[in-house]
């Protein structure tokens, strides 16, 4: 958000609509790189990484180019005009022939040849380079899938260089197109619209979350043994979520803090301000979904700790009750044994055995056990092993 030369764009935003936002009539399909609508300008396949790239004029289109070449000769030969050029996953031959052309700093063409930056705002001279973590929500899979954004404006122009799917910028570019008392602002108005995309595209990843949350607190009490693992992975995608939203309130914080030395329009500071609002809100959000998987987790394991001990205590039970039929088995071997004993000594063939020849040597011996077992069986029972 550079100082911009007299006459070159009129300033003021007053009196002037949030323009609404259109929605694309059907879901893109996912991997999609338009970056623009389907009226304007060639496919993708046919400009390589070019998605478009596209002179303004007061908020009109002026013209459509193939190549980064036709766009750049054309900028120079028409004064006043705003160059937009959108592209995807760009080689570094495109990307630094736009850092030649536009005088971009060579840590910033760093930052966007290579993905997985952080999200952040910094300023390289009257060319100021915002990185974004947009987010879409996938039903089928019920995963949230992140793409990364990372856009320059100067003066007279603004580039996008997308990795990923997301963020849908042909909605941001047609509603643009749509609303041209907005789009002859200049580059901050595209940023701010930018920024408003992204920043909305998070509401049906967190509704899609909470849903996912809901459905993981029924299965938790419901005894489902694969929820730890969906709890885990959906933690790492809130985690993910986090990393995306978390900075972007100090990101916003220091593009406010430049609205006056940049002069900004006051209008457009209103709708920066609400876009603030809207991604103070998100990460709140964020930040309950972190916390309420972690009681989830906390209460989980608590179930399962729960469900181990009734398990435990069963199997302790049911050693109990087997140690107490082998406690009577083996009382009844022992009172068994006594006559058995008797009866197997007096069984042997010996001719010379004590009282072998005794008239009351029977009885005697039927008395013997009787005793023997008797006594046995008493103290057993008063041992509680009968």
């Amino acid at each position: 958000m550079g100082s911009e030369p007299p006459g070159r764009r009129p300033r003021g935003l007053r009196g002037l609509r949030k323009p609404a936002k259109k929605r694309p009539a059907g879901p893109s399909p996912a991997g999609s790189t338009d970056d623009s609508d389907a009226a304007a300008g060639p496919p993708a396949e046919a400009a390589g990484s070019i998605i478009n790239a596209v002179l303004y004029r007061d908020g009109r289109r002026v013209s459509t180019h193939d190549t980064l070449a036709e766009a750049f000769r054309q900028q120079r030969a028409a004064s006043g005009t705003l160059a937009w050029i959108g592209l995807h996953r760009p080689s570094r031959d495109e990307l630094l022939a736009l850092a030649t052309e536009f005088d971009l700093h060579p840590l910033a063409v760093e930052d966007a040849l290579e993905a997985h930056q952080r999200p952040k705002l910094e300023r390289y001279g009257g060319t100021l380079f915002v990185v974004l973590r947009a987010a879409r929500y996938l039903d089928d899979p019920e995963e949230v899938d992140f793409g990364e954004l990372h856009v320059f404006v100067g003066r007279d122009f603004v580039l996008t260089v997308r990795h990923g799917g997301a963020p849908d910028l042909s909605a941001v570019r047609a509603r643009m197109e749509d609303t041209p008392e907005l789009l002859k602002r200049g580059p901050e108005a595209v940023l701010y619209a930018i920024l408003d995309a992204v920043v909305d595209g998070y509401e049906p990843v967190v509704a899609g979350v909470q849903n996912d949350i809901d459905e993981i607190e029924t299965e938790v009490f419901g005894g489902d043994p694969r929820v730890s693992r969906r709890i885990y992975e959906l933690s790492r995608e809130v985690v993910e979520f986090q990393r995306a939203t978390r900075p972007l309130n100090g990101m916003l914080e220091g593009l406010t803090a430049g609205f006056e030395k940049y002069a900004i329009d006051e209008e457009l500071r209103r709708y920066l301000r609400d876009v603030a609002d809207h991604a103070l809100h998100t990460t709140d959000r964020v930040d309950g979904f972190r916390q309420a998987l972690q009681d989830i987790l906390a209460v989980n394991a608590t179930l399962v700790n729960q469900q181990q001990n009734a398990e435990m205590r069963a199997l302790a039970e049911a050693g109990f009750e087997q140690n107490e039929e082998i406690k009577k088995i083996s009382s009844w071997a022992a009172i068994l044994f006594a006559p058995t004993l008797v009866g197997t000594i007096y069984g042997m063939n010996f001719a010379r055995m004590p009282e072998l020849h005794w008239a009351f040597g029977y009885p005697f011996a039927i008395v013997l056990m009787a005793i023997v077992c008797t006594s046995l069986y008493f103290v057993f029972k008063r041992r509680d092993w009968l």
